[in-house]
C-alpha cells in the first residue's frame, strides 16, 4: 500500500510526508486531504488543486518553485466554503529531547509538552496536541470543529515508543475534543485525553481545550510554607467532600450546574464555596483543608477515587480557574490545602486509561496484577517509565499549577501488597518470590523524593493501613519518603474504646494506651476520616454508647483525647457538628443542627481544640519525638482514667492531659505533676460551653512537693463524668 493508499485509509503513521507542502523535482505541491469536499483551492495564489483520488485527496502544484511558502486551503462542499490553514504544513511542536525524556520516564513536567496546548507557530495560532498511544495504528483529533470525522485530522507518530503529534491551526481554547485511537487489530476507540486540562460535565466525557491563566497573590504564603519544617508545625486538618459540604437547597436539579435525580439541591460552584469555605475553615481554627478527590471521575458515588482525568478538575464545580480561585483564598487566609490523590487505580470506563490503544498502555495485562477485583478497577503498572512519568508529572502538575499544598496518596497498602485482597493463586510473586510490589516500592520512593526537592514545604501522607516499616521515613535510609503517615491503628482502636459501653471500658484499657508503644515509629496523622463515617457505619455520634448526653460526652472527649495525642489531627467534615447522618455525596451536611445547643457545643469545643492546638507548642512541634510526651499514669484501667504530659521542643512548657471515660465523677484523684506551684484548667470538655454539665476539676489547683506517679508533685483535682481536661502550671509572678 502506497502513501496515497494509506492516507485514504487513514492509516499512515506519518501523514506530513504526504500531505502538506512538499518537493517534488523542481516544483513544490500542496496534497490535502478533504472528504466530501467538492473543490479546492490554495490561497493566496488562489491555484485550483486536483482531486487527485475520489476519496477526496486534492493536489495542488506550483511549477518551478522550491522556497516554502505560507498558504490556507480553500475548500468547498457544494454552496459551503471554509477557508483555513492546513494542519499538515506545521514541523512537529514536540523536541527530541522531549520525546527522549518521555521514554526514559524522566520527563517531570510532561504535562507542558503533551495534551492540548494553545500556542502559535509562525504566526497562526491553533492548539498541538501530544498523546502515547505505543500500540495504535492510527490516532486522530476528533471533536465538535471537525465532526467528530477522524479522517480529517489523524496524527503523526513521532518515535518508537508511540508518540503522537499535530498541530491544529485556527482551533481555540473551548473547543472539546478527544483521541480516535485505532487499535493494532483496527478497533475504533475514543479515548479521554490523559492530560486534559478541562474536562465536560458528565455525562460527557470529552477533553475541553484550556489554557492555564490564573494571576496568583500567594507568593508570601508559599515562601513561609517553604521555610518552616512541616513537622514540626500544627496540623488540623478538615477533610472536605465539595459537593456534599453545602448546596443550594432551593434550586434542585437545575441551575447553573444540574446534580441529578435523587440529589438534594444543587452543587455550590468553586466560586460559591471559596468565600463560604474560606470563612468557615478560618473561624474553626483549622490549619489545612484536604479535598476528596476533586480531579475528573465519571460516576459521583465514587467520591472522586476512580479517575479518568489526572489533570483536571471536576467540572461539577466550574471550570479551573474557580478551584484555583478557591485555592488562592485560603491561603490568603493562612490555610493549606491538601488534595486526594489516588495513583493506585483507575476505572474501567471506556473512554479512560483502560486499553488505550486497545493495549494494556497503563495497566498490566494479566489480571492478577492488573485488576483490583474487589473495586472493579484496573492496576497501574509501575514497571513502565511512562507510567511512573504520567503520575509523577500529575502529582507535580497539582503542585505546580494549583498550589496545593501536598498529597494524601489513597490506598498505598494496596500498591506495596501483589496480594493485596486476592485469594491464593490470584497474585503473581515478585522476582525474589515474595509479596511485595517492587516497581510500586521504586515509583512511590521516586515521587517522595522529586516532590520533596522540588516544593519545599510541600507534604506526601500515606493513607496506608498495615505495618510496613519506615513510611514516613526518608529514602535514604530505606524508607519510602512520605512526609506522614495515616495512623490507622490508632484511629481503629480508638473508636472500638469509645464505642463501648463505659462499664467495659476497664477491660480493653489497653486500647487508648497501646498507641503509644508506636506512635513515634511514623510521622503520624491522627484520622477520623469519610471511611468511618459510610457504608452503615454511622456517624461518630451515633457510634457512641448511651443516652443523648452521654453520646455528646463521649464524642467531646474523644475529641479531647484525640488534640492531646502525639501526632497530627484529621477531621471529616461534621464531625464538628456532632451530626447523626452518616456521609452521603447526594446532600449537604446538616448545618441546621446548629440551631441546637449540644451541636454547636462541639462546634465550638473543636475550634477551641483546634485554637490551643496552634497556640501551643507542646501539643505540636514535638509531637514527631518521643521526648514530646510522657505519661503519668498508663495503668488506671479500674477508674478507666488515663493522664499524660505532653512537651514542648525545649522541654520547658508542658500540659497535663487526663481521660476520665465513665460517667463518674471523680472527687480527689490525685495525679504526679512535675512541678509544685499553682494550676488552672486550660480544657474542660464537659463545660457547660460545650454542652457538658459543667463539671469543673476545681478551684484552687495546687500542686505540692509530694512526689505521685514518679513525679516530684503532685495535686488533687476533681475529674468530670466522661471528660478530657488539660491542665497547665500558671506562670509564677
Amino acid at each position: 500500500m502506497n502513501d496515497l493508499e494509506r492516507v485514504v485509509a487513514v492509516d499512515h503513521p506519518d501523514p506530513h510526508t504526504f500531505l502538506g507542502l512538499h518537493q517534488v523535482g523542481n516544483d513544490l505541491v500542496v496534497r490535502a486531504y478533504r472528504p466530501d469536499a467538492t473543490r479546492v483551492r490554495v490561497l493566496p495564489a488562489g491555484v485550483e488543486a486536483k482531486r487527485i483520488h475520489p476519496a477526496g485527496v486534492f493536489e495542488a502544484t506550483f511549477e518551478g518553485q522550491s522556497a516554502p511558502f505560507p498558504y490556507q486551503l480553500e475548500c468547498h462542499y457544494g454552496d459551503r466554503v471554509f477557508t483555513h490553514h492546513d494542519a499538515y504544513a506545521f514541523l512537529p511542536t514536540l523536541g527530541d529531547l522531549d520525546v527522549h525524556l518521555a521514554g526514559e520516564g524522566r520527563h517531570y513536567k510532561l504535562w507542558e509538552r503533551f495534551g492540548a496546548h494553545v500556542g502559535t507557530i509562525d504566526g497562526v495560532s491553533g492548539t498541538s496536541f501530544v498523546v502515547w498511544a505505543p500500540q495504535a495504528r492510527r490516532v486522530s483529533v476528533v471533536g465538535d470543529f471537525n465532526g467528530w470525522d477522524g479522517r480529517l485530522h489523524p496524527m503523526r507518530k513521532l518515535s518508537g515508543n508511540g508518540i503522537w503529534e499535530l498541530f491544529i491551526p485556527g482551533l481555540d481554547e473551548g473547543a472539546i475534543y478527544k483521541f480516535e485511537v485505532v487499535s493494532p487489530h483496527g478497533e475504533r476507540l475514543l479515548k479521554l485525553d490523559p492530560f486534559a486540562f478541562r474536562t465536560e460535565l458528565r455525562p460527557a466525557t470529552g477533553g475541553v481545550v484550556h489554557r492555564h491563566k490564573r494571576a496568583w497573590t500567594d507568593a508570601d504564603y508559599l515562601t513561609k510554607r517553604a521555610s518552616v519544617d512541616p513537622l514540626r508545625r500544627p496540623w488540623s486538618i478538615y477533610e472536605v467532600h465539595l459537593g456534599a459540604w453545602m448546596r443550594v437547597p432551593e434550586e434542585r436539579g437545575h441551575g447553573a450546574i444540574s446534580v441529578g435525580e435523587g440529589h438534594t439541591g444543587r452543587w455550590l460552584t468553586y466560586d460559591e464555596l471559596t468565600p463560604k469555605l474560606a470563612a468557615y475553615v478560618k473561624e474553626m481554627g483549622f490549619t489545612h483543608v484536604e479535598l476528596m478527590p476533586i480531579t475528573e471521575h465519571p460516576y459521583d458515588g465514587s467520591w472522586g477515587y476512580q479517575v479518568t482525568g489526572y489533570f483536571s478538575p471536576t467540572a461539577r464545580f466550574g471550570d479551573p480557574e474557580g478551584l484555583k480561585r478557591l485555592i488562592d483564598a485560603l491561603h490568603r487566609e493562612g490555610i493549606g490545602v491538601i488534595l486526594d490523590w489516588v495513583p493506585a487505580h483507575f476505572p474501567r470506563d471506556a473512554h479512560g486509561l483502560r486499553r488505550f490503544d486497545g493495549t494494556a498502555v497503563y495497566e498490566h495485562l494479566d489480571p492478577r496484577q492488573g485488576e483490583h477485583a474487589d473495586w472493579g478497577t484496573m492496576v497501574f503498572n509501575y514497571g513502565r517509565p511512562e507510567v511512573r512519568n504520567f503520575l509523577i508529572a500529575s502529582a507535580l502538575f497539582w503542585l505546580d499549577e494549583y498550589h496545593f499544598d501536598g498529597l494524601r496518596v489513597d490506598a498505598v497498602a494496596s500498591m506495596l501488597y501483589l496480594d493485596y485482597s486476592r485469594n491464593d493463586g490470584g497474585w503473581v510473586a515478585n522476582q525474589h518470590g515474595g509479596r511485595e510490589n517492587l516497581d510500586a516500592i521504586e515509583f512511590l520512593r521516586e515521587l517522595n523524593t522529586v516532590v520533596h526537592e522540588t516544593h519545599p514545604g510541600a507534604v506526601v501522607i500515606a493513607e496506608e493501613s498495615t505495618a510496613w516499616p519506615a513510611v514516613s521515613r526518608p529514602v535514604y535510609t530505606g524508607g519510602l519518603g512520605f512526609t506522614f503517615k495515616w495512623n490507622m491503628g490508632w484511629m481503629h482502636d480508638t473508636l472500638a474504646y469509645f464505642q463501648m459501653d463505659p462499664f467495659f471500658r476497664r477491660y480493653h484499657h489497653q486500647k487508648i494506651t497501646f498507641s503509644f508503644l508506636y506512635a513515634w515509629s511514623e510521622n503520624f496523622v491522627l484520622p477520623l476520616s469519610h471511611d468511618e463515617v459510610v457504608h452503615m457505619k454511622g456517624s461518630l455520634l451515633r457510634k457512641m454508647p448511651g443516652d443523648e448526653w452521654q453520646r455528646f460526652a463521649n464524642l467531646r472527649a474523644l475529641y479531647g483525647y484525640m488534640w492531646s495525642h502525639p501526632g497530627k489531627k484529621l477531621l471529616f467534615m461534621g464531625g464538628e457538628l456532632a451530626t447523626y447522618s452518616e456521609f452521603s455525596e447526594s446532600r449537604s451536611l446538616d448545618w441546621h443542627l446548629l440551631e441546637k445547643p449540644l451541636h454547636k457545643g462541639v462546634k465550638d469545643l473543636v475550634a477551641e481544640l483546634n485554637a490551643q492546638l496552634s497556640a501551643r507548642p507542646e501539643l505540636h512541634d514535638n509531637d514527631i519525638e518521643h521526648t514530646g510526651f510522657q505519661w503519668i499514669d498508663a495503668n488506671d484501667n479500674e477508674q478507666s482514667v488515663a493522664s499524660f504530659l505532653r512537651w514542648d521542643q525545649k522541654h520547658e512548657r508542658f500540659l497535663v492531659c487526663v481521660l476520665n471515660a465513665t460517667p463518674v465523677v471523680r472527687h480527689g484523684y490525685r495525679i504526679g505533676v512535675p512541678r509544685a506551684g499553682l494550676y488552672r484548667e486550660a480544657l474542660n470538655t464537659d463545660s457547660i460551653d460545650y454542652g457538658g454539665s459543667g463539671v469543673s476539676t476545681g478551684q484552687q489547683l495546687v500542686a505540692v512537693a509530694t512526689a505521685h506517679h514518679g513525679q516530684p508533685a503532685s495535686l488533687a483535682i476533681t475529674l468530670p463524668p466522661l471528660a478530657a481536661v488539660w491542665l497547665e502550671l500558671v506562670p509564677a509572678v
